[in-house]
């Protein structure tokens, strides 16, 4: 009986790939495709005295029940880039917040609000030194567990 069962089955799985056109042979006779070559023009990159700040990307924005005030500066005349949170609506939610600076010189530097170690408070100040050229800003908030870029900016020192 068992033997019987066994032999439909495999008459069946035959039958489905046999109509399925699973054992059909290719066509020898058919050519490959053609490919053809394009030749890509090769630029050299400009070479600029001064290191290039990368151009801002878009930011995102933190859904409303989790915003929360920040404030960029750039202070003179130590050029010092302070980064002043206020809190907010959505502070309950906010785990931390990173500044990442590119200096004009090409230094990159990270540094968390109160060094990650804790939730941040209202009147908490990131405190980075600047150069007296164009520094990029990007601040990211870590909110209910997402991370958001809320700014990304250069800053110029203002005369």
């Amino acid at each position: 009986m068992n033997y019987l069962v066994i032999l439909a089955t495999l008459l069946f799985f035959g039958a489905c790939a046999l109509s399925a056109g699973c054992t059909s042979p290719t066509q020898a006779g058919l050519p490959p495709a053609e490919t053809t070559t394009v030749p890509v023009p090769v630029t050299s990159p400009s070479i600029s005295l001064t290191p290039a700040i990368a151009t801002p990307v878009a930011v995102e924005t933190l859904p409303s029940e989790q915003s929360v005030d920040l404030q960029l500066t750039k202070e003179r005349p130590d050029f010092t880039l302070h980064l002043l949170y206020n809190g907010g609506k959505g502070e309950v939610f906010v785990q931390n917040i990173l500044m990442k600076v590119t200096l004009s010189d090409g230094t990159v530097v990270q540094q968390y609000m109160d060094d990650g170690t804790r939730q941040p408070r209202r009147g908490d100040e990131l405190v980075i030194q600047g150069t007296r050229g164009s520094d990029r800003v990007e601040v990211f908030v870590t909110s209910a567990g997402r991370t958001y870029k809320v700014l990304d900016k250069p800053m110029l020192t203002s005369l």
